[in-house]
């Protein structure tokens, strides 16, 4: 069996396991790596290679710099004052698609989701539209923003390496800016007068009309049958779901007893001091005593330090400023204890505290704020030393041609020893199984290459391709990486795509750099499903959308965003 033939049944078997969602991605990327060593397509001293390319290095980087953005709270800021607030709907949705784009070029999107999310809501309450309206819009204008600049998406790195490894100089900052900003604003127009209305919002209405579901516990004060408060539960549209006994679950059938000391899981639209007062049971949680607190939904975000801790951590973490006093549907499916339930990315939480406590524990915990709107405060000390360090490590990289991920670690290493980002949130801003998805990913894709298996595709795709104009080449190429990453991640997608299209490039005698930018691109155009990229992921419970509906919207973008850079490309390289 040739090496080009090992090398691409190793790339079909990790594409298997991406797209089955069964394996942690970064995982199916260590497994693919160590089928290549085990097979000889890499040598063992070039197998941890990847994590001391620069491109990894910069994402780390970048992620810690954008972490402490956030955590300043200059980009709300920023969303507070440019977006109006007695403007129409769509005046209102348009600014805030046009912000969230903008942050997302220059911070990680999955933050400058987290930090525009709560608008979103608020434009939609205001509007008396459901969320439905205004989140996968968000979502998609985030991910369009990222197109625009070199650091908008680890993609965007990865292919400036590839340029750099292959051609001898990696892009600038601003390399992509025209196409990327070509593509992103008449995405953004379609996003705004379109695309919303292409959701099925007559559903979504109608359960955003009603208060979401929560489940939480009640305890029992005394003992009473199950027979005598089943009907009270009814009245007061309450199920329950699972009776416990000391941590134990216990049988709840109408013959049973419930004992002092019980606790009952139910789940209810009602707040839970409301159905402890109609059902004569006891609540975790007196509105009494504290009358200015407010309850606000959350949903965790990829990257919080909450993942894997129980919802106790929340009061422990908060100084017991805030508490979580309900979840969202996932509890309904597990019937465990809510004390053993571990906080996973994308759960819903309902946090109870003081505004300002809430506001700051969501900031630094990175929820995505739902129904409630409370911007992260501004740090005015920290804020313009941490804003005069970002623009100072982009003009190093635009002025006088620094490396990126030189330009960042020094930045991220002046945040730390000056104290600008809090030394627990150093480490915590950085998503680590991305990093390890690209440092793991970045040798696979490589023994792609050096076994020939890119030339033999990158062939194909020539005689395929060939005597076609530019403008039909640049679609092409844009939309096959588009299908790819809707499987793969939109790293994986860029490096496995990035050393095809560049052969590809030269086999047809066009500009290596439109190719590769027509991959750029195709990478981030993840608008057909909620897998395809993490904000996608994120607004689908929030949003209350389907899994067809994220076509629904996103197939005209696609085809939007594709001939946009099709033309875009094949005029500036002709």
């Amino acid at each position: 069996m040739t090496p080009a033939l090992l090398s691409a049944l190793i790339l079909v078997g990790a594409l298997i396991l991406f797209v089955s969602e069964k394996v942690r991605h970064d995982l199916v990327a260590l497994i693919a790596l160590f089928a290549c060593v085990a097979l000889g397509l890499t040598k063992p001293a070039d197998a941890f290679a990847g994590f001391a390319d620069p491109a990894v290095l910069a994402v780390a980087a970048i992620l810690v710099v954008g972490r402490a953005i956030e955590l300043s709270g200059i980009a709300a800021g920023v969303a507070r004052v440019l977006i109006p607030t007695r403007a129409g709907f769509t005046v209102r949705l348009a600014m805030l698609l046009v912000v969230g784009a903008f942050l997302s070029a220059f911070m990680n999107n999955i933050a400058a989701l987290v930090i525009t999310m709560p608008i979103a809501a608020e434009i939609a309450r205001t509007a008396k539209r459901p969320p439905a309206a205004t989140l996968m819009p968000l979502a998609f204008a985030t991910i369009l923003g990222g197109m625009t600049t070199l650091i908008g998406t680890p993609a965007n790195l990865i292919l400036s390496s590839v340029r750099e490894k292959e051609l001898g100089a990696p892009f600038g900052f601003f390399t992509m800016a025209p196409v990327g900003t070509a593509v992103a604003l008449l995405g953004l127009v379609y996003l705004a007068l379109v695309g919303w209305r292409l959701l099925p919002i007559r559903e979504t209405a109608r359960r955003a009309a009603r208060p979401p579901w929560r489940v939480y516990e009640l305890a029992a004060e005394r003992a009473l049958p199950v027979a005598s408060i089943l009907p009270k539960l009814r009245a007061a549209s309450v199920r329950m779901l699972a009776l416990f006994r000391d941590g134990v679950r216990v049988p709840a059938d109408r013959d049973a007893a419930i004992l002092a000391g019980d606790r009952l899981l139910v789940v209810s639209r009602q707040q839970q001091w409301v159905t402890a007062t109609a059902t004569g049971l006891h609540a975790d949680t007196d509105p009494e005593q504290s009358p200015d607190a407010v309850t606000a939904r959350v949903a965790v975000a990829h990257g919080s330090f909450l993942i894997g801790l129980s919802h106790e951590a929340v009061r422990i973490r908060s100084a017991e400023r805030v508490r979580v006093v309900a979840v969202g549907p996932r509890a309904a499916r597990r019937k465990v204890p809510l004390s053993m339930l571990r906080i996973e990315a994308g759960d819903q939480l309902y946090v109870r505290g003081k505004p300002a406590d809430l506001a700051t524990f969501v900031g630094s915990a990175r929820l995505l704020e739902i129904d409630r709107l409370d911007m992260v405060p501004l740090a005015r000390r920290r804020a313009l030393p941490i804003a005069g360090i970002f623009f100072a490590s982009i003009v190093a990289i635009v002025a006088f041609g620094a490396p990126p991920a030189l330009a960042f670690l020094a930045a991220a290493v002046i945040l730390a020893a000056t104290r600008l980002i809090p030394s627990e949130d150093i480490y915590r801003s950085i998503d680590w199984s991305v990093i390890v998805l690209l440092a793991a990913m970045i040798p696979v894709g490589q023994s792609f290459e050096t076994s020939g298996a890119a030339e033999i595709a990158a062939h194909w795709l020539g005689t395929t391709l060939a005597g076609l104009p530019l403008f039909w080449v640049i679609a092409a190429l844009c939309s096959v990486t588009m299908l790819l990453s809707i499987f793969l991640n939109n790293v994986a997608t860029a490096i496995i795509m990035g050393p095809l299209a560049i052969d590809a490039a030269h086999l047809l005698g066009i500009s290596a750099d439109a190719a590769l930018l027509a991959v750029l691109i195709g990478a981030s155009s993840d608008f057909l499903t909620p897998i395809g990229h993490q904000n996608n992921l994120l607004v689908m419970g929030p949003g209350g959308y389907r899994f067809t509906d994220y076509a629904r919207m996103g197939a005209l973008l696609v085809v939007i965003v594709i001939v946009t850079a099709a033309a875009t490309l094949s005029i500036g390289y002709r």
